[in-house]
């Protein structure tokens, strides 16, 4: 499509339904190699970076199968997904692969915590400033990995062939490395405490998922992230939370144009200070049973003052 044109002025009005968070699904994918049982992710949303992790995956040797999709269904649609990770059949992941989505360098936590070994390549190839992943290495050396840089590759061992849990602060927030350092430090021997993590509802997403498949976690949500490392986990059932950038942005929009709308399938407590903000600017913001309503009357929208940070 070369433009999108549109004709403004008009209220908005009806149900639209929020699909599962992408942030969320990546990571929780990824997760399946953890286990060698099946993992099902419900209300995984289609897209092509889920399609494209579902190719990465199946290269390591991930199967999967659909629940109820039907092919005249549009896209967009959410999918119950099962992921089964029995026979890890390569645990190199290469720049061809890689190179296409930056999240699919993660799977260097989970396959070197189930397989005591992993070779992935950098997401920038050997330009390794491209995409800086020092946090991710920095972590996992923490849980006594050792690591090697070689052609744009991290090659990646376990010492006796298991992680050895501690205690990482993060110089610096990272989303990404906090999923990975997770991942990896539920199969390692020993107490793992993760300080400065990230909070965001993804985070907490992915923890749950770890704790249904076996996994004990406390403090997600929090700057610091306490695992006890298990020998196995198990398979389980997880739902993909919705999207909270998508219903940000709808909810902005009845905001801005007045109107009527259900965002069906929300929820207000993941983004509960975007939707404060948009009650200040004379928004109605009614959570439901079946979701958010967002509502503006005729009255103009009020000015306010926005201090961003991380989450």
């Amino acid at each position: 499509m070369d433009r999108i044109r549109i004709v403004g002025g008009n209220e908005l009005a009806g149900t639209i339904p929020i699909s599962g968070a992408k942030n969320a699904a990546l990571p929780l994918m990824i997760a399946s190699l953890l286990t060698d049982d099946t993992l099902t992710l419900e209300n995984v949303p289609h897209l092509a970076d889920v399609e494209q992790l579902i190719r990465i995956l199946g290269n390591h040797g991930v199967d999967y199968s659909v629940n109820g999709r039907r092919e005249s269904q549009q896209k967009g649609y959410s999918r119950t997904i099962n992921f089964s990770a029995r026979n890890i059949v390569d645990t190199t992941a290469p720049y061809e692969l890689v190179s296409k989505m930056r999240a699919s360098f993660w799977v260097i936590g989970p396959l070197l915590a189930r397989m005591g070994e992993a070779k992935v390549s950098l997401p920038g190839g050997c330009a390794i400033g491209t995409r800086p992943v020092d946090l991710f290495l920095e972590g996992l050396q923490a849980l006594d990995a050792e690591l090697d840089v070689d052609n744009g590759y991290v090659v990646a061992r376990t010492r006796n062939g298991r992680l050895h849990g501690n205690r990482y602060v993060f110089p610096k927030v990272s989303v990404g490395a906090t999923h990975v350092l997770m991942m990896a430090a539920s199969l390692a021997k020993g107490e793992t405490v993760l300080e400065n993590a990230a909070r965001e509802p993804e985070i907490v997403n992915l923890a749950e998922c770890l704790i249904a498949m076996g996994a004990k976690i406390h403090g997600a949500g929090s700057s610091t992230i306490t695992i006890q490392g298990v020998e196995a986990l198990s398979g389980a059932r997880v739902r993909v939370i919705p999207d909270r950038i998508e219903t940000g942005t709808y909810a902005m929009a009845v905001a801005m144009t007045g109107g009527d709308v259900m965002l069906e399938g929300a929820r207000p407590d993941l983004l509960q200070t975007a939707l404060d903000v948009l009650v200040e600017t004379g928004a109605e913001i009614t959570p439901t049973n079946e979701g958010i309503r967002v509502k503006r009357n005729g009255a103009g929208v009020a000015p306010v003052d926005v201090t961003t940070a991380p989450f």
